[in-house]
């Protein structure tokens, strides 16, 4: 399109409002989002649907366009503080992307009170000369009580956090227990000594496993099974259960409340592997040779009682002592984790030989006390009791894939590719620029990322390299088309494990019976999809090749279209909730830093921007900002492809891995955000840097590039920009689960087995 034509045509999409007031409109055709000046801002909304036309390029760069046209407003409400100022009542919203307070008449109060956090519906939309007005739906509470962060956190991000009264009603009607007709046409395992092995306060149990030497072939191998709660038996499709299920897509894990995809009864009843109780379930049982391979496998519905259940503390220190405390309490059950540490083994060494992806890095656990008020954030140690259940739950879910797959059956896949040739070329100039002799080939394969990590991990910088090669990858989806999982180096991937607390898991179940039963599964009618389906649907649009010119372009059946789209609502909706969990964990942080005000730290730099400085704390695991202001009076210069900032006049170098004193300077709890102010530990890197500057000593260490450009001169801003939110620096870096294991989020109270 040429630029004539580019500036009379009219765009649709979804306002993204920022913080300084300005803000976005994001085009739904999934090209370069049209930017709004602050006085275009007055009369939309965050999340307000427009047309809109680009009238010209600003001075950065960026089409800037006017609204010519609100289709809809948004229906979702605001969140925010109730003040009264002058007279007049108002809210705040928590969420600073909207912009602009929202007038409350006195009538529409309700029974807030000042300083409360409330729910605001709107009932007059903005004007260019008039704000929003709106009346007061619910009142959350004061903004210190406990589970506040969460109360805002579901509301701001939509999660669904209530059941439907045909859904409780439907979950009253579930029996208590397993009854006897439930035993029809399944496979009797109550004598077989499955066990559960979970996290200290894990609360559902949704799978269990079990170990035995067999013959493959004439060589040695191992039975291993592995027992899912068998979830699809009691929400049948379309039931109003089904829905609600849909709906949510995930359970959502908030430090010290979960917010579950299923009802308590079947999450933390019927549908959770309990001791000493009979239970439903699907089993995935393989025969595994010595080199770890699945030389066999077949899929059934049995019925199981779990003979124990372990946490991966006690099974860690059985298997490092067989002979100490915990093996003799469980001595008659020791022999089969034996058997299944051996199986482990076996197939880690498959996993090694395939080159499947995994850092080390580090995770960390906030622990609350009852208020909800952080105690301490530890770090998370993961054992062989961890790494045993991964592994089997990893070869479960590839013989669901292989199983549907071979069954020519229509299903979700969880896919993960490999980088972008653009996040290619960022990760070849970072590797020669820390002087890494290892690179990646124009079509990388697994192995060659775990090689380059193998190469640098006695390297002092060892767990930025790691990081960034994190940082190049994709984030995995499910879809119904098998593209593979690069991370974990399979050809095909699934999940199944996972049917108490992810639907896609409960889709692959309701599939692989149906292939049993020689029948087909068919979708349900699903509900519209929401925002981030929206979103997502962009994002994966924009990875998409154009078809070569003459080639005939297959058009989907109605049936992928309708696993597309479940496909894509499921993959927003887990990242809707790493979203919220973020949120929290943000706002937990700020005011746990808050009562450390004026404190000094040592700390790590993490991440380096052309503004300043994240450094994240060694005792705390907090990260926050320190801005290019506090750095000294000289000009900095932002290297991007070293990622480093370099003072002109002294050659100071402040890089990824740079160990620093910090004092803990600001909290901004609205916007999660924490300042540090740099206190100590120049001196030496000045010294240093005047020795580098005379030919001397080596370069203190280096960093991440975060994009492929080259050098840029950066000047002392007199105001800072707005930084991320507390724990996720502008890099991207967060906690989310990637499907690499190492770039997992662990989620509290829940393992990270089956999550990838």
């Amino acid at each position: 399109m040429n630029e004539k034509n580019n500036l009379l045509a009219e765009f649709e999409g979804v306002v993204s409002g920022h913080r300084d007031g300005h803000g976005f409109v994001v085009r739904d055709d999934g090209q370069a989002d049209i930017y709004l000046p602050s006085n275009e801002m007055r009369a939309v909304l965050h999340k307000d649907r427009v047309k809109a036309r680009i009238v010209r390029t600003d001075r950065k760069g960026r089409p800037e366009g006017r609204v010519t046209e609100i289709i809809e407003r948004s229906s979702s409400p605001i969140i925010g503080r109730l003040l009264q100022e002058s007279g007049v009542w108002l809210v705040a919203p928590e969420d600073k992307r909207y912009g602009q307070d929202v007038l409350i008449p006195k009538g529409a109060t309700g029974s807030a009170k000042p300083g409360q956090v409330v729910v605001v519906e709107l009932t007059e939309p903005p004007a260019l000369y008039g704000q929003p007005v709106g009346r007061v739906k619910e009142v959350l509470g004061e903004i210190d009580d406990p589970g506040m962060e969460i109360e805002i956190a579901v509301r701001k991000y939509d999660v669904p956090h209530q059941f439907s009264e045909a859904t409780l009603a439907q979950a009253r009607g579930l029996p208590d227990h397993v009854r006897s007709a439930d035993h029809k046409n399944r496979v009797d395992l109550r004598d077989v000594p499955l066990v559960t092995i979970d996290g200290e306060d894990a609360r559902d149990f949704d799978d269990a496993v079990y170990c035995e030497p067999a013959k493959v072939g004439r060589a040695k191998g191992w039975r291993l099974l592995v027992a899912i709660a068998d979830v699809s038996h009691y929400v049948q499709t379309g039931s109003a259960i089904d829905v609600d299920a849909y709906d949510r897509a995930t359970s959502v894990y908030f430090p010290r409340r979960v917010i579950p995809m299923l009802p308590e009864k079947l999450s933390n009843g019927l549908c959770s592997l309990n001791p000493g109780v009979e239970r439903l379930c699907m089993v995935c049982d393989m025969l595994v040779n010595a080199k770890g391979e699945v030389h066999a496998y077949q899929f059934y519905p049995a019925v199981m009682f779990s003979h124990a259940r372990f946490t991966y503390t006690e099974v860690a220190a059985i298997l490092q002592n067989t002979r100490g405390p915990e093996a003799a309490l469980r001595k008659p059950l020791v022999p089969y984790l034996l058997n299944l540490h051996d199986v482990y083994r076996a197939l880690l060494t498959a996993r090694n030989a395939r080159g499947a992806v995994d850092f080390e890095t580090t995770e960390t656990q906030i622990v609350c006390d009852e208020s909800g008020r952080i105690e301490k954030i530890v770090p998370r140690t993961r054992n062989d009791a961890h790494k045993l259940i991964e592994e089997a739950m990893l070869a479960a879910n590839v013989c669901s894939a292989d199983f549907i797959s071979q069954g020519k059956h229509v299903g979700l896949f969880r896919v993960h590719e490999g980088p972008t040739p653009e996040k290619q070329d960022i990760l070849r100039n970072y590797l020669k620029a820390m002087g890494v002799p290892q690179t990646i080939s124009d079509n990388p394969q697994p192995s060659e990322f775990q090689q380059i990590a193998a190469a640098t991990k006695d390297r002092p910088e060892a767990q930025q390299i790691h990081m960034m090669l994190l940082r190049s990858m994709q984030q995995a989806i499910y879809t119904p088309m098998n593209q593979g999982h690069f991370g974990l180096a399979f050809e095909a991937y699934t999940h199944f494990t996972s049917p108490i607390r992810r639907y896609p898991d409960l889709l692959v179940h309701r599939v692989i019976k149906a292939i049993l039963n020689k029948q087909r599964y068919q979708l349900p009618v699903l509900p519209t999809p929401g925002e981030a389906h929206a979103k997502l649907s962009k994002r994966l649009a924009s990875r998409v090749k154009p078809p070569v010119a003459g080639e005939q372009v297959k058009k989907p059946s109605a049936d992928t279209l309708a696993w597309q789209a479940a496909g894509l609502h499921c993959s927003a909706n887990e990242r809707r909730a790493d979203e919220a969990s973020r949120d929290v964990e943000a706002w937990l942080k700020c005011k746990y830093m808050r009562e450390h005000l004026g404190e000094e730290f040592s700390g790590v730099v993490s991440s380096v921007t052309s503004f300043g400085l994240f450094v994240t704390l060694d005792a705390m695991y907090v990260e926050g900002l320190v801005h290019i202001t506090e750095l000294g009076g000289e000009y900095f210069r932002f290297d991007e492809a070293r990622q480093e900032l370099r003072g002109e006049r002294t050659g100071i170098r402040y890089a990824l891995g740079t160990r620093v004193q910090v004092q803990v300077s600001r909290v901004d709890l609205d916007g999660r955000r924490i300042d540090f102010r740099l206190v100590s530990g120049e001196d030496d890197l000045v010294l240093r840097a005047m020795r580098d500057k005379t030919g001397g000593a080596a370069e203190v260490e280096e960093g991440t590039p975060r994009s492929a450009h080259s050098k840029q001169q950066t000047k002392k801003p007199g105001k800072a920009p707005s930084s991320p939110a507390a724990g996720k620096s502008p890099s991207g870096r967060s906690s989310s689960r990637n499907e690499a294991r190492s770039s997992a989020r662990q989620p509290s109270g829940k393992s990270r087995k089956g999550r990838r």
